[in-house]
């Protein structure tokens, strides 16, 4: 029987190709001559490659179409490997038979792993509408223009090829140094200005008179970031516009916050520029205070950085990371890794980032295991922003970041941890946790029934069945 040729998923590759042009997906689309809608799917990696498709590859990108096909064995390896690697499967085969599988029958690995991307798209997919109804029974409204932007940031990667590149390429021209983002501000017709009152706000940009002023009781480093906030903002502003204009966000208030967004993210790569960061994470085993005095950032802005690493062809470690108020909010999230954040409400009581609110400037770790089986090693820190003045209450949160235990080796705070005792059982949020035996529930799932004794009562009031 004639072998059938093998298919070509590259929704990754492409994406990052388009991005690199700076060009959004109507432009690519018109460049490549299929529809947005189809693009869309190459880009998920719901559709291979076709013929056509390639052919107007090679005419318009013909080396980054050679790019793609060469690293095609090695992407389709990977694939196969993560998707039989699944903990909702059975063991998966040995290496050997795997790499066996994607060589001799290409056709039958790359449809293993549409079928395993599908899957896990479905259940994010599900997640969100049993979290939207979940919230919609709580009275919770529609998704509000901070939630359209995190869920855009989310479904991107939380990496933006471009912005990032271009960052890098600045940072390495001007190092990352205050003065230099001072000066090369100054460029652009931007001075800093720093006032005597402390109320001023942390950041306020005259575009008439061409000065930021720039809060007089900021840190250091936080000084520093929206120096170059600003420099990304003004730097970048074509591509970040263009950026904006293919997103699928609809309000004037959700476009703001998402212009906002990405020159923070600029900001980001501008102070941490992406190889020089990630391999110096990598050589410190990612132990965020050193990255702090080394880059002259905030342990936030490095834990937030780390999560940012998933460029094409030179990913770092995947991680999660997010932050935490005093109330449990989850007011900032992303994760490279399996592990997914509650939309709504609350995350698991039983997640160490709860503990490390009430324990400011302290280091806590966890090994923790979530409903699917995966296992994660965890950090947490609590921390306290100034407020600059005695009558102004300070923020109190806490930061936490982590990634699946198979990395541990290349996680500082995992040689803290015990890791042949039982990890603590996690879920995603109460409402969402199968789990029927767990004494932290704040409320039942939400697609589960209950049970109610009058004559008995344990921990919580009720049984799920």
């Amino acid at each position: 029987m004639p072998r059938l040729t093998a298919r070509l998923y590259a929704g990754e590759q492409l994406r990052a190709l388009r991005r690199s042009a700076g060009l959004n997906q109507a432009a690519m689309a018109a460049r490549l001559g299929i529809s947005v809608s189809y693009l869309s799917q190459l880009e998920s990696g719901d559709r291979p490659l076709t013929p056509a498709v390639t052919a107007a590859l090679r005419r318009r990108h013909p080396g980054a179409l050679a790019a793609i096909e060469s690293a095609a064995p090695a992407l389709r390896l990977s694939g196969l490997a993560d998707a039989l690697a699944d903990p909702v499967l059975p063991p998966a085969p040995p290496p050997e038979a795997i790499a066996r599988l994607a060589e001799e029958r290409p056709e039958i690995a790359d449809r293993i792993i549409a079928l395993h991307g599908a899957v896990r798209a479905a259940e994010e997919r599900l997640q969100m509408v049993e979290e939207s109804m979940a919230a919609g029974a709580s009275g919770a409204g529609a998704r509000m223009p901070w939630e359209a932007v995190r869920d855009w940031f989310h479904i991107a990667g939380n990496y933006i090829d471009p912005l990032d590149r271009a960052a890098e390429a600045l940072a390495e021209e001007l190092g990352s140094d205050e003065a230099a983002l001072v000066a090369r501000l100054a460029s652009h017709g931007i001075t800093i200005v720093t006032p005597a009152d402390d109320d001023a706000p942390l950041r306020a940009l005259d575009r008439r008179r061409g000065t930021l002023t720039l809060g007089g009781a900021l840190p250091p480093e936080s000084r520093r970031f929206l120096i170059a906030h600003q420099l990304a903002a003004t730097a970048f502003k074509g591509m970040i516009e263009s950026i904006v204009e293919s997103a699928a966000v609809s309000s004037t208030e959700a476009r703001n916050l998402l212009r906002i967004g990405l020159a923070n993210y600029g900001a980001g790569a501008l102070t941490m520029p992406y190889a020089r960061f990630r391999a110096t994470a990598r050589a410190m085993r990612h132990d965020i205070d050193r990255l702090c005095r080394r880059f002259g950032v905030s342990f936030e802005q490095a834990c937030h950085r780390l999560s940012t690493l998933q460029r094409p062809g030179a990913k770092g470690v995947p991680f999660y990371f997010c932050r935490v108020d005093m109330a449990g909010n989850i007011t900032k999230r992303h994760s490279a890794t399996r592990l997914q954040f509650a939309r709504f409400g609350g995350a698991c009581p039983l997640w160490i980032v709860h503990e490390a609110v009430a324990i400011p400037d302290r280091i806590i770790v966890q090994h923790a295991e979530t409903p699917d089986g995966v296992r994660y090693v965890s950090m947490a820190k609590g921390l306290v922003k100034p407020s600059g003045s005695f009558t102004r209450i300070p923020r109190r949160y806490a930061v936490t970041l982590g990634c699946e235990a198979e990395h541990a080796g290349d996680f500082v705070y995992a040689d803290a941890l015990d890791r042949s005792a039982p990890p603590i059982p996690i879920g995603i949020s109460c409402r969402l946790c199968p789990r029927d035996d767990c004494d932290q529930r704040a409320f039942p799932p939400a697609d589960r029934e209950i049970s109610v004794d009058p004559d008995m009562r344990g921990t919580v009031p009720y049984r799920v069945v």
